[in-house]
């Protein structure tokens, strides 16, 4: 059970960073405090994870055939990756980072023409569509819920519906959360056999969970005044427009990036107002980062197979 400190590691990671993306604006804006959406964030990842985190395990754990130590390996170079992107302060996804991991023990081991060709697409064109799928829901909610919003009358009344809505969406966006990425942590070990999916769902969740609790006031907090520049209703879109878009994901089974289904919903609310809201250079590091983070992965994990193995 050693071999699973290192999923337990990147859940960690996981839930210290990706906290930011469900509760960062509502945090910074002063609408919720930092202690009550840690603890919601939680809740809900854990719930997510239990109740619905088996359908993407089965896509991460089974997507080519693991032993146990290669299972480590992978989930080792996933987290190394996490970690050095995150030193790079570029954005950092890590479905990317552990599937490209796998690809990497993958090829070392039966080729190129081992690649299971049909599963590595559906997840390449699931990557592909999160942030434009996310930019499409969070535009069409701008524009729709807008138009109540807009009736509100009274700054009271309208603080205290942001807080709730704030509130609402930002538990849903950790429940997605659980449901979505806690294959990332402990799929692998599930694929070598190691435990069972639900003890991989329990074991993520709950790593997730204690990563948001102790270690994501300081990326919650960046996150959260990276967009300020949206106000209280555009925050709450953005938030809702990436919970629906991971869950969808979860749906099908493909584990997703919560952060890039964010930059997607942040650039249509920039496109609803206008184009020059939309920083052009963040763009160009998430894709920098959707680029590097699977490359490196596997590039490590083909590195450490290769001198270990």
């Amino acid at each position: 059970m050693w071999f699973l400190l290192s999923g337990i590691y990147l859940g960690w990671a996981l839930g210290a960073n990706d906290a930011a993306n469900v509760f960062g604006t509502g945090v910074t804006s002063g609408l919720v405090s930092y202690r009550l959406a840690v603890i919601l964030t939680a809740i809900f990842v854990i719930l997510g994870a239990v109740t619905e985190g088996t359908k993407c395990i089965g896509t991460v754990g089974y997507f080519t055939s693991l032993t146990l130590f290669t299972a480590l390996l992978a989930t080792l170079s996933a987290a190394i990756t996490v970690t050095l992107m995150t030193r790079l302060k570029l954005p950092v996804s890590t479905s990317q980072a552990i599937l490209g991991a796998i690809v990497g023990i993958a090829i070392v081991g039966e080729g190129w023409r081992g690649l299971p060709m049909g599963k590595l697409t559906k997840v390449v064109l699931c990557w592909i569509f999160t942030p434009l799928g996310a930019a499409v829901i969070s535009f069409l909610l701008f524009m729709g819920l807008g138009y109540l919003v807009n009736r509100i009358r009274g700054l009271a009344v309208f603080t205290h519906l942001m807080r709730i809505g704030i509130l609402v969406t930002g538990c849903f966006g950790a429940y997605a959360l659980g449901s979505n990425n806690v294959a990332n942590t402990t799929g692998a070990f599930v694929g070598a056999g190691l435990i069972a999916p639900i003890e991989g769902a329990l074991i993520g969740g709950i790593s997730i969970g204690v990563g948001a609790i102790t270690y994501s006031r300081g990326v919650m907090i960046s996150v959260g005044r990276r967009i300020s520049l949206l106000d209280p209703f555009s925050a709450l879109v953005v938030v809702l427009a990436g919970a629906i878009t991971v869950y969808l994901y979860t749906q099908i089974g493909v584990p997703v990036s919560t952060s890039q289904a964010v930059v997607g919903a942040v650039a249509a609310i920039g496109l609803a107002k206008g184009i020059r809201t939309i920083n052009k250079k963040m763009l160009f590091f998430v894709l920098l980062g959707w680029i590097s983070t699977p490359l490196l992965a596997a590039s490590l994990s083909i590195l450490l197979l290769l001198s270990l193995g």
